[in-house]
Formats: structure tokens, sequence, C-alpha cells
């Protein structure tokens, strides 16, 4: 099968597949919403949205070259064409509001998001832009689902692990702490990454043996394209018997991008944030082995399609010692390179 090509040519009427932990999956087999299809045989990728009902796919076929016929190029939006749902003002309306609740003791931390948007050129799929990122942005978790028919055409050049698992352990790797290079950490990122280990580390006790919880590597800096970030590691093994729907239940959404305590971060987040995060936030992999074998990372750095808008999220965490203009420059640091690599006339 040949198909593909530019625009109009290929794009969005290529078949369904997906990318995800350097392989690449293709024939489409069935698309469930029941987390109990991870116990199944076969290798799955699981799209989990930071809200909503996440999408399990079941590809028969894998291989670690790209199929010759999943081909298609990118024209991507003017760099002036992108909007913000929250502006540099409104974002840091947005930090003060967050600052008010942890001086009230409402909460100790909270992830504020804001999404950016372009139209994007009708008929194409994501593929072109998955290339641009691969040679522009190199990311540990990089992964590409094009299957339009269940609204999933997304493109994440994720750094961050947000679980994985190999039989009965169970490990995830939060990031919190950016700066352009190791000098720019501060004080407040050490702080900001320990309170989301302790925070990941109750989520894993969920359903993790009493006394099996440990932080094999905390504040670990690790530089990505553009950035550096603190990167920590927390492990548990699983009670006999877990699944995966008591694992998601326990540790989604990912601690990192939510905030301490989460539940009370979460009413931030819905209070502060005009726009729904879609994709952004949620969760991106690969699972196999019925289920005891999988990999999924965060979805940050992550672009998606929702009809012809192409969008893309990016944030901060917020404690209460951020400076609002710090922490607005702190998205815009995580944005730009990717936002430079989307858009018409950036390579």
């Amino acid at each position: 099968m040949k198909m593909g090509g530019k625009g109009n040519d290929g794009g969005v009427n290529l078949p369904p597949f997906a990318c995800v932990g350097g392989l690449w999956g293709t024939d489409l087999q069935q698309v469930s919403r029941d987390p109990k299809s991870l116990e199944t045989p076969g290798r799955w990728v699981a799209v989990l949205p930071y809200e909503g009902v996440g999408q399990f796919l079941l590809f028969n076929r894998w291989d670690a070259s790209r199929p010759d016929w999943i081909t298609d190029s990118w024209e991507g939006p003017q760099r002036t064409a992108w909007t913000t749902s929250l502006d540099g003002s409104g974002y840091c309306a947005a930090v003060e509001h967050t600052r008010e609740a942890i001086a009230r003791g409402d909460v100790y931390q909270v992830n504020i998001c804001r999404i950016m948007s372009a139209r994007c050129e009708r008929g194409q799929s994501l593929l072109g832009l998955f290339d641009r990122l691969a040679a522009g942005n190199p990311s540990p978790y990089a992964g590409i689902v094009h299957v339009p028919d269940s609204g999933l055409e997304i493109v994440s050049a994720s750094p961050e692990l947000f679980l994985r698992r190999q039989g009965d352990t169970l490990v995830s790797g939060p990031i919190k702490g950016t700066g352009r290079t190791e000098s720019d950490l501060l004080d407040k990122d050490t702080a900001e990454n320990v309170m989301i280990v302790d925070l990941v580390r109750n989520d894993l006790s969920r359903v993790c043996r009493a006394g099996s919880i440990e932080v094999p590597r905390l504040l670990g800096v690790e530089e990505h394209p553009g950035l550096v970030h603190l990167v920590s590691e927390v492990s548990g093994t699983l009670q006999a018997g877990t699944k995966w729907p008591s694992i998601l239940e326990a540790t989604f959404p990912p601690g990192s991008v939510t905030g301490a305590p989460k539940s009370s971060a979460l009413r931030v987040i819905n209070e502060l944030e005009p726009v729904s995060r879609g994709p952004y936030c949620g969760a991106l992999g690969w699972v196999e082995d019925e289920g005891t074998r999988a990999e999924l990372a965060v979805t940050i750095r992550t672009f998606w399609k929702s009809d012809d808008m192409l969008h893309f999220g990016t944030g901060a965490g917020i404690t209460w010692e951020s400076d609002p203009v710090a922490e607005w420059q702190e998205t815009e640091l995580k944005a730009r390179r990717l936002i430079d690599l989307a858009s018409e006339g950036e390579a």
C-alpha cells in the first residue's frame, strides 16, 4: 500500500497508525474505552486525556521501522497566528489567585496551564510535525497517534515518565523544576519537586504493598533541548492481583501536572483555567503482555488537532514563593522551541 503525500494528497486520509515506545503500530483491530482491555493479549496504545474517558487502541502489527506508506509533509501556521487561553496578565492573575489559595491553607502547590491554538492546514496529518519534533526536539517518550475516526490526532515530545510497569514493579518519574540552565534552578524548584514526590509516593501507596515505596532518584538534573528539569523517581511493588483500572484510579491525573494535595489542586485548576486541557497533561504510551509491561508518558510538550485547529499546552507549578511574571516566562520557555518548530518557516 502506498499512501500519503502533502496535505490533501494524504494526511488525514492515512489509515490509523501510532508510534509509541519506538515501534510503529498499524492494522487497528479494536478501540476500547474500558481500561480492563489492557489486561488482554496484544500491544495496546493507551490515550488518556486529562479529563474525560480514555481510549485504548489494539494494533495488530508492530514494526521497528516506519512502513513506507506512512508519509505526509507539514505546513504549519504562522508564528503570529497562535492565540492563548490565558495571556500574560490573565496568567499572572491566576498565579496570584493560586497564591491566595495557598495562603488560606487550601492547597500547597498547583500547576496552572494555558492552551495555545492556531488554525492549521486542512487535510494534513500531524506526521510531518512528528518528524520536525524528532529532528529539532528529540525526547525520550516521543509519540504519535493518528486515529481521526476516534478523534485522536496527537503528537508528543514528552520528556516525562508517568508510569512504567515491569511485572509487579511500578515506577513514576515526576518532573518539577525548570530553567534554561542548571544555574537557573531555585530553592522553589527543589521544594516543588519534593512536594510532588511525596504526592506520587502517596498515589503509588494506594496500589502498592506496604513498605515497598522507594525513591531511588531524587532531584536529578536532566538536560533537554533548550532547558533543564529536576527529575525524581518513585517506585513500588504492586499488591497481588492489582489491575489497570485500580492503578489508573490511584495515580491519574499525574501529580506533576496537578498539584498537592491533588484533590484541592484540581478544584483550583477548574476555577482558574478557562478551557479544557484536552489530551494535554494526560498520558500516552503502550501496554502489553496482558498488562504486565507498560510505559506511559505524561502528555506535556504535546500538540493535538481538533477540527482544523492545532493546540499546544504549557504551564508551570505555582507555590507561595512564585513570582507571577517568572511563572509566565517559564510557560513561554517551555513553549517557544516547540511552537517555533510547528510554525511556518521554522524547522
